[in-house]
């Protein structure tokens, strides 16, 4: 057994396939297929079964998996401390954030981090969904959701704030709407769930009235649905962050200005590994967003234990 038959295990489970493990390692799929069953010889046990949808772990496979993921990133921060001698901060930090924050608020910190650290490797995801950090290569995301996952740092950003607004031709034409009722028979466009509706919390003189509306258009990435809105196509329910720069410039109008809009009583959250899992360019990374994002830093534990509640 090697470090590589690990790493290319590893990549095989994280990645679904050979071919796109293949294609990760810069590899051919032979390659891979040959150092899978070496692993297999050398532990003296089938790790992989095929299935109609591709490829799964036996039993065996996803203990090996676990106990490898584990040898490959240990191996990673034994580089890193290595690199560390030369004095200059190197590494890969993956980071996961939804597109309107992403490319509204975190990108000028972005370009400062990458300024200061230029050989730090940023793998930047501007999305809105990741399930499993480790597996799809990602040491910070950025969430919106009503609870986060247990088995994660959780950094509360706070609740997300909407606007309710048009551009000033639209509003001149529709008016905007003044109330809950109202609001219920706009045209809106934002972002949708699953069943097409959005639920709303409207909170008034500390009065909360919860309704549901259904979008004339729906899309989880908030720069276009601005663009819709500026384009006079309809009101838009959009994060105070998207929207600001345009109330503030005329470009759009507020209605609702003395109610408080959130949707699903969701916050944002700043979601990453415990301490013993992370780089130290991760944990670099975490000090610089939380720094940004007007959060304490975290308290670093020197060893195991249970999880940080922070």
């Amino acid at each position: 057994m090697d470090l590589l038959s690990f790493v290319i295990f590893v990549e095989i489970i994280d990645s679904g396939n050979l071919s796109r493990a293949a294609r990760a390692q810069g590899i051919s799929r032979a390659n891979v297929s040959y150092h899978l069953g070496q692993l297999e010889k050398a532990l003296g046990a089938t790790l992989l079964r095929r299935t109609p949808q591709g490829i799964e772990a036996t039993e065996l496979g996803q203990q090996v998996y676990l106990h490898a993921r584990n040898i490959v990133r240990e191996s990673a921060l034994a580089r890193e401390a290595a690199q560390r001698s030369t004095g200059e901060m190197s590494g890969r930090i993956g980071l996961s954030a939804p597109t309107g924050y992403g490319q509204i608020v975190m990108a000028p910190w972005l370009i400062e981090f990458k300024r200061r650290y230029p050989r730090v490797v940023l793998d930047i995801r501007l999305e809105n969904f990741i399930d499993d950090l480790v597996r799809d290569g990602v040491d910070i995301a950025v969430r919106v959701m009503s609870e986060p996952p247990p088995m994660l740092v959780a950094r509360d950003l706070g609740a997300v704030k909407y606007y309710l607004c048009a551009s000033p031709e639209w509003a001149r034409e529709h008016r905007l709407p003044e109330s809950p009722t109202d609001l219920q028979r706009t045209p809106l466009i934002t972002s949708g769930g699953e069943t097409g509706k959005v639920r709303l919390a409207l909170e008034k003189n500390k009065q909360v009235e919860e309704i549901e509306v259904s979008p004339t258009l729906m899309s989880r990435n908030y720069p276009f649905v601005c663009d819709c809105v500026l384009a006079g196509l309809a009101a838009g329910l959009m994060p105070d962050y998207v929207a600001r720069q345009y109330v503030e410039d005329g470009r759009l109008v507020l209605g609702m200005k003395d109610w408080e809009l959130t949707i699903d009583r969701s916050h944002m959250y700043l979601l990453y590994m415990p301490n013993r899992f992370q780089s130290t360019a991760a944990k670099v990374f975490i000090d610089f967003l939380t720094d940004n994002m007007g959060l304490s830093r975290a308290i670093r534990h020197s060893t195991a234990g249970s999880l940080p509640s922070e």
